[in-house]
């Protein structure tokens, strides 16, 4: 077989299989060639230029930006949705829900144990959970309840039996306040059976998921809803670049002692941090101190974030302060 024959064949051969969409062993019995010879000439196909394979990917910049947080900050995984800035908040939450349940449903093990926090953007992640079955997955809560008022689809409580309902699963709730009135109360709350069996979780927890706040976000109702007016004046004091499930660090992540800390019920820093996936789902320019405060001090290895958010960031880094909380 002459050359310019040999070619017509390889051209046939590309033909059947990559715009016919023919089996290499529906074209072997078709040409009366072995089947390993029609691999063998397929992949001549490719290195003789005849076919040509272009990845359209449509996400390049977001894998770049991806790649670049997990290199700069040491994270495991860095997932960044495209969200156009001028977008409501709403909208952002929704897309970067989406993208962590996705991952969430990908990433899990049996016999996880799943923490959550409070608030919009992990309400929006159960939202985007898709129905599966996963007995013997447990849902925890990191946080105790608000005292003041909250809408109750931002409920730590509301969130883990939604997601336990979605994934048939198990789930405990938190019957009782994040910041108690007394330090007194609190510890006397942590010796009721029930809480020392959530706070007992909470040194097994295999995947926590939780917002980031910063006080650069003002008028957040939700939070100053969860922590109450009469605390505000102090978180946003300067001392506090953001908080994670009500424990609060400044701009390098070194925790920042405040006078919640003796009445918080809420899982620590140090637990969050030894998750096996410690996941912050967060976004906005305002939260941006907050999160590079939370990625300083090495409390999460997983990072869910928008493409504006993640630019911030990199731009940023080295140069965060700030104050205060918004975990939504």
């Amino acid at each position: 077989m002459n050359q310019h024959d040999e070619r017509k064949v390889l051209i046939r051969i590309a033909r059947m299989y990559y715009e016919q969409d023919m089996t290499q062993s529906e074209i072997s019995k078709v040409l009366g060639i072995y089947r390993t010879t029609i691999s063998r000439l397929l992949k001549r196909v490719r290195e003789e230029g005849i076919v040509t394979i272009t990845i359209n990917d449509v996400d390049a910049d977001q894998f770049s930006l991806e790649r670049e947080l997990c290199s700069r900050f040491g994270l495991q995984e860095a997932i960044v949705v495209a969200a156009d800035p001028d977008q409501p908040g709403e909208l952002k939450r929704k897309a970067m829900g989406q993208a962590c349940a996705t991952w969430l449903q990908q990433r899990v093990k049996t016999k996880d144990v799943i923490g959550f926090s409070w608030g919009s953007s992990l309400a929006a992640v159960v939202e985007a959970l898709q129905a599966d079955n996963q007995p013997f997955v447990t849902f925890i809560p990191m946080v105790g309840g608000p005292s003041g008022q909250l809408e109750s689809r931002f409920h730590v409580n509301t969130l883990c039996y939604q997601a336990a309902s979605r994934w048939r699963a198990r789930s405990l709730m938190i019957d009782a306040p994040a910041i108690t009135g007394q330090r007194e109360i609190r510890d006397m709350l942590l010796q009721a059976p029930y809480l020392r069996k959530i706070t007992g979780y909470w040194d097994k927890i295999d995947i926590a998921l939780f917002g980031i706040g910063s006080a650069e976000i003002q008028g957040g109702e939700a939070w100053k809803g969860f922590y109450g007016e009469a605390v505000i004046s102090e978180l946003e004091s300067g001392l506090a670049a953001g908080d994670i499930c009500s424990r609060f660090y400044n701009g390098e992540g070194v925790p920042v002692n405040t006078s919640l800390d003796g009445r918080t019920l809420t899982v620590t820093l140090e637990q969050i941090a030894k998750a096996r996936l410690s996941v912050g789902v967060a976004e906005s320019i305002e939260k941006v101190p907050g999160i590079l405060g939370a990625l300083q001090g090495g409390y999460m290895n997983v990072l869910v974030t928008t493409e504006e958010t993640a630019l911030e960031l990199l731009k940023c880094e080295g140069n965060n302060s700030g104050t205060g909380v918004d975990p939504s």
